[in-house]
């Protein structure tokens, strides 16, 4: 009898770990919410290097605080997002050759695929992340990046059209897929794939001073828009269907909260594009109407939130997946739903209700609402402690020998 150590995670893969990695780029990008609202930025759309150390050796100590804990969380979970994505890059070629994976291929589990260039998306955002916060003079040059950001967007968009293009392919032209059994909303995937892609193609539309930078970014990315929601539109429907007729598949129970970044996804996408248009095209969005805009996703969100609860309640699914004795990889599905609801949080407070004067700035009103969103992150910070302890933690796995005959 021999032993060695093995996690979970190792002796049960599936492309659905590339979520972990998801979730640590989304968990640093909730830091970059601390940089992004309260360090001033005066004539950029977003602070840099130079912006946060100037804050840093002038602010309050609550500022110089703020700063700190949002620099070195962008860099743990930075650093957390990037090793997530290489440990499952070194993964999926093996298991899409294995038995395992030739199944999943041939069933509704298919669009599982598309959780890889969700990674690359996130991580390709990520990155931009940490150079803006930790590369000194990263401003200067970032002209010269943003053609290169829309190019590595589209390679990374042209992978998920291509897995996409395959399911379909198989379940349309020669059938197979099993609607009986789609009674979650994961096949919600890859639309969530595609506004990742079309956020970061996005992003160009809203920082660059050139108008065919920005064109280019605000056209391209309507494209991954459309197609996300057109996707997403479809699969909720014959989600929805099949959950009412067939109950709901218990270990995918949070896929329906998967709307919720969605939402904040596409809703940054939008914004970017706003911005965009108002800088370079004469298109102009009052405080108003982006107040009423991010209301309308908030309150979607919170719908969506209020209904996973109530099914994750009903099916049992925390005790048996979380603090049970069971092990899911679909459990980093609820990292994604309170990450975006605290980023939304963020831009709700900033854009919406501060931009819109209803809400003071750093006034008693403004820190409890804004409590609020600290208090998802930090849940989410907790949760994902425990799911990596859980599923990529090293136990002793054993393997018996066969007899000889």
């Amino acid at each position: 009898m021999s032993t060695h150590a093995r996690s979970h995670a190792e002796q049960s893969y599936s492309p659905l770990y590339f979520l972990a990695s998801v979730g640590a780029g989304g968990l640093a990008v909730t830091f970059f919410m601390y940089l992004m609202f309260w360090v001033a930025h005066p004539g950029r759309p977003v602070p840099v290097f130079e912006d946060i150390m100037a804050a840093f050796s002038t602010g309050s100590p609550l500022l110089q605080a703020a700063i700190v804990i949002a620099m070195t969380g962008i860099a743990i979970f930075g650093v957390m997002n990037v090793y997530l994505l290489v440990w499952n890059l070194r993964r999926i070629g093996a298991f899409s050759a294995s038995e395992a994976g030739t199944q999943l291929a041939g069933s509704n589990g298919q669009v599982q695929i598309m959780a890889l260039p969700l990674a690359l998306a996130m991580t390709i955002n990520v990155g931009f992340i940490l150079g803006l916060v930790f590369v000194p003079g990263l401003w200067s040059v970032v002209e010269y990046l943003f053609p290169l950001a829309l190019v590595a967007f589209l390679a990374v968009g042209a992978l998920a059209l291509i897995q996409l293009g395959a399911f379909f392919r198989r379940v349309i032209a020669t059938g197979g897929f099993d609607c009986a059994r789609n009674n979650s909303l994961s096949q919600l995937l890859p639309a969530f794939t595609l506004s990742m892609v079309g956020v970061g193609l996005s992003a160009p539309g809203a920082m660059s001073t050139t108008a065919m930078t920005a064109g280019a970014s605000v056209v391209l990315s309507t494209f991954f828009l459309v197609a996300a929601v057109t996707l997403a539109a479809v699969q909720l429907v014959l989600g929805v269907r099949s959950m009412l007729e067939n109950g709901v598949a218990v270990e995918q129970a949070p896929t329906i909260m998967i709307v919720v970044p969605i939402l904040t996804v596409l809703g940054i996408l939008v914004m970017r594009q706003d911005h965009g248009l108002h800088v370079h095209f004469g298109a102009h969005v009052s405080a108003g109407e982006t107040l009423v805009f991010l209301t309308r996703l908030l309150s979607l969100q919170v719908l969506f939130l209020l209904l996973g609860v109530t099914v994750l309640r009903a099916t049992g699914y925390i005790a048996r997946f979380i603090s049970g004795d069971e092990r899911s990889v679909g459990s980093y599905a609820l990292i994604c739903p309170g990450v975006a609801l605290s980023v939304m949080g963020f831009f709700w407070i900033n854009k919406g209700l501060v931009a819109a004067e209803l809400v003071t700035k750093f006034s008693a009103g403004y820190w409890a609402l804004t409590a609020l969103a600290l208090a998802a992150q930090i849940s989410m910070i907790v949760l994902m402690l425990v799911l990596n302890r859980r599923h990529f933690s090293h136990r002793p796995a054993v393997s018996v020998p066969v007899p000889a005959e």
